[in-house]
């Protein structure tokens, strides 16, 4: 009797091994469908300095470095080795596009500029525009109240109270000890 009962117990054992190792392989070829649909949400990259095709038109031979400068901002790299080019280089990186990267260079001689290199530049509406595209927003909402809504949540001014301000000292401290 003790070992009919011992071969149920071994048999049912291997039989609920083999349909819980069943179960597995269905589970994680599941698993693996979904992770395979499933891709992580990856931030858009914008590094370096952005020049538009207007600031690059803005720039002139003969301008001084401090009024490059003022046209496109600190250069991204300076070198001392190349103390006469300033380097402006612009990256952008979206999931699911190829990257973007421009570069202009901004060269100098007795500190004003000689010539300017470039790639092709987008105009700032383009530019902004391409940091919206691929996105869907969806409808935009009108923001807009009634006049009747803008009475009704107008709140009354309040009455400003001004008290005068206390004469000033007809002298002051010394602003270290021993100084007169």
């Amino acid at each position: 009797m003790f070992d009919s009962l011992a071969r149920r117990v071994w048999l049912s054992s291997i039989g609920a091994l083999l349909i819980l190792s069943a179960g597995c392989s269905s589970v994680d070829g599941a698993s693996n469908r979904l992770v395979n649909k499933i891709t992580p949400y990856k931030i858009d990259i914008v590094q370096g300095n952005f020049v538009s095709r207007e600031q690059a038109a803005a720039l002139k031979e003969g301008m001084s470095r401090v009024q490059v400068r003022e046209i496109l901002g600190s250069p991204l790299l300076a070198s001392i080795f190349h103390a006469d080019r300033w380097d402006y280089l612009f990256t952008f990186k979206r999931q699911g596009a190829e990257p973007q990267a421009r570069r202009v260079t901004v060269y100098f001689k007795d500190d004003v500029v000689l010539k300017v290199q470039a790639d092709a530049l987008p105009s700032e509406v383009e530019f902004v525009a391409s940091l919206d595209s691929g996105r869907s927003t969806g409808k935009v909402p009108l923001l807009e109240m009634s006049e009747e809504s803008l009475k009704a949540t107008a709140a009354p001014p309040k009455p400003v109270e001004s008290k005068p301000l206390p004469p000033l000292p007809a002298s002051y401290p010394p602003l270290e000890v021993g100084s007169n």
